[in-house]
């Protein structure tokens, strides 16, 4: 038992690079530990009797200000025979004056409190340096009705605007602490009266079987959840409007925050929310009906049209009346490739300039893919690569594939017409119509933590028990 009490204390030891000087103390440790970060800080202060070590770093704490709160909180205290241990359990939580403990303290932004001569610390909450934005309009989504504010960084501040949107009292905020290298904060929120329990009780064994795991991006964290990463529709949905994830949860959903992640992550995913959000209600009854329905076509128009053209041209042409045939073939009369080539060709161009507008500075980004789109189109009809036709259906249908909510919905429509086009330009309006099925059925085959993606917006409990 001694022995393996040993083997433990010399790995700790190895891990936090005490290696042979076990026996130092803490503050001769922390300064080895930290011998190289320059934002390291240890500064002795007065607290009544008693000449205490502030330990931190400077990038994370406001370290004038945290002092003077300290002594402010100290200065009204009377009694001047306070043992150490008890005068700094006033100030913060008393922890183990040991290296593995400290540390993560530290690194989370806390002050350390050691008094060196009877070895008591404690973990402080300090005034904490700004290291984030300001809370400001969203950037990635637009909204004309609803709120302009938008999630950040910082998951307190998140937590706060979606408070403010959801004002009752059924609210329920989970946190748990994900990662062991780089731990991170993970929120599971929800409302009680309108989560199913079955969908609860899933997502917080999968949080909590798998809290190992570091969570850097999206991906690690389907795999946590257990969804399938390969799959070609979305199974999280990301928004930073507060409006959407406060809409979300009023539907029965449940929506993860991870922090240093200016999104709301929300859960099941399902085919309804392509063409729906919170702003829609705040148009007439008619209207929000009208706009969701206009988004239905064009994700029709953005999935199907490309396949339409490829077949109608190279395989079936005698479907289209004779003046439209006849047209389309004079306007490919000097195009040297089949459709199918053509299409693909413009598509790629298509894809790129969709790539380059998003990574390019907003001051120049437009001016360059709207310029360099009229460009290169042009010069490929002039050049007789493409035909004019075919520049007015693409053109359509990368509009029409943005009228989608949520841009990674707008992926998936964009990956769905590849395929559409292969079977048409192989099997021609058989082709498209097989591929429309096997879209279909593979939507239907997918899930969404255990919810079918293809299902209606989730019921409540009590509709649940009614119905």
């Amino acid at each position: 038992m001694h022995k393996a009490e040993a083997e433990m204390e010399m790995i700790s030891n190895i891990k936090y690079g005490l290696g042979a000087d076990a026996d130092m103390n803490l503050n001769e440790s922390l300064a080895e530990y930290f011998k190289a970060n320059a934002d390291y800080f240890n500064v002795e202060i007065r607290l009544l009797q008693y000449h205490v070590q502030v330990i931190g770093l400077d990038s994370l704490v406001d370290i004038p200000q945290s002092i003077a709160s300290l002594q402010t909180q100290t200065s009204n205290l009377t009694e001047i025979a306070l043992p150490p241990a008890d005068l700094l359990k006033i100030v913060g939580e008393l922890v183990e004056p040991k290296l593995e403990v400290v540390v993560p303290d530290i690194m989370k932004g806390h002050l350390i409190i050691l008094e060196p001569v009877s070895g008591t610390c404690s973990a402080v909450l300090p005034i904490s340096k700004t290291v984030t934005r300001s809370v400001a309009s969203p950037e990635t989504e637009n909204t004309l009705y609803g709120s302009s504010s938008a999630f950040l960084e910082d998951i307190n501040t998140n937590i706060g605007i979606l408070r403010k949107h959801c004002t009752g009292s059924s609210l329920q905020v989970e946190t748990y602490t994900v990662g062991k290298s780089h731990p991170k904060s993970l929120l599971l929120i929800y409302q009680q009266d309108k989560i199913k329990p079955r969908l609860l009780q899933s997502i917080q064994a999968k949080i909590k079987a798998g809290l190992d795991q570091d969570v850097h991006h999206i991906q690690q964290l389907e795999k946590m959840l257990g969804v399938n990463t390969w799959s070609l529709v979305t199974n999280l949905n990301m928004t930073e409007l507060p409006q959407n994830a406060a809409h979300s949860l009023q539907q029965g959903k449940a929506v993860l925050m991870l922090d240093r992640y200016p999104f709301a992550i929300i859960i099941p995913s399902l085919v309804m929310d392509m063409f729906c959000m919170k702003d829609d209600h705040n148009y007439p009854l008619p209207f929000m009906y009208l706009i969701r329905f206009l988004r239905i076509v064009g994700v029709l128009i953005a999935t199907i049209i490309p396949g339409l053209y490829v077949a109608l041209v190279s395989v079936n042409p005698e479907v289209l009346r004779l003046q439209l045939a006849l047209s389309i073939a004079n306007s490919r009369q000097e195009v040297p490739y089949p459709a199918f080539v053509e299409t693909l060709l413009l598509l790629i161009v298509l894809e790129l300039i969709l790539e380059a507008s998003i990574r390019l500075p907003k001051s120049v980004g437009p001016t360059i893919t709207m310029v360099g789109g009229i460009i290169l189109g042009q010069a490929a009809v002039s050049a007789k690569l493409v035909s004019n036709l075919l520049i007015i259906v693409l053109a359509g249908t990368t509009i029409a594939s943005s009228t989608v909510v949520g841009f990674q919905n707008s992926v998936t429509v964009r990956v769905f017409k590849y395929l559409l086009i292969i079977l048409s330009a192989i099997y021609g309006m058989l082709g498209l119509l097989a591929g429309i099925v096997v879209i279909c059925a593979y939507m239907g085959h997918q899930k969404s933590m255990g919810i079918p993606y293809l299902s209606l917006p989730i019921l409540n409990q009590k509709d649940e028990r009614n119905g």
